[in-house]
């Protein structure tokens, strides 16, 4: 992948334009954005102790620095297509979410709003994250043909995950 921006990955620098491994990236940010991510859900949907500003500092901070670090690493036209993506998929995260609750004997409705906006960000900014691993493992990010492939293809699987969880 090239880097939109200028960045130090590990203390060691690299310029605009420069070509990365996706093996720099992704390993890092699905492990760690799946600990945050994990605590954040288990914090908003495990107890009703947790108040919902505490939820909102923990969770929030973590969203801020994710979403500025893809900025610097993925650039803002991406970004600006993951929130396209979650405003089309909110229905399909609606379906997980509820998917999810029910191992625990709940559902999206058990709690308000509120509750679910962490939960909500933190499925964005991951499944996000797993269609920009997908187009970097098929080398398909200055392929038109094969990165067309590869989108299509994430939305049918996506697609047919949320009509299964209908």
């Amino acid at each position: 992948m090239k880097l939109p921006t200028d960045m130090k990955i590990n203390g060691k620098y690299y310029s605009k334009g420069s070509d990365i491994s996706a093996f720099k990236i992704y390993p890092f940010f699905l492990f760690h954005m799946l600990s945050f991510g994990s605590f954040s859900v288990a914090m908003a949907y495990a107890t009703d102790d947790v108040p919902l500003e505490a939820l909102y500092l923990f969770g929030g901070f973590a969203i801020l620095v994710y979403l500025l670090l893809y900025l610097k690493i993925f650039g803002l036209d991406e970004v600006k297509w993951m929130f396209i993506n979650a405003g089309i998929g909110a229905f399909g995260i609606y379906l997980n979410i509820d998917w999810m609750l029910s191992y625990i004997g709940k559902g999206f409705n058990d709690f308000p709003l509120s509750v679910h906006a962490i939960p909500f960000m933190f499925y964005v900014l991951y499944t996000f994250l797993i269609r920009q691993a997908l187009i970097d493992i098929a080398n398909a990010r200055e392929n038109p043909a094969r990165r067309e492939f590869v989108e299509n293809a994430y939305i049918v699987i996506f697609v047919l995950l949320y009509l299964y969880l209908m």
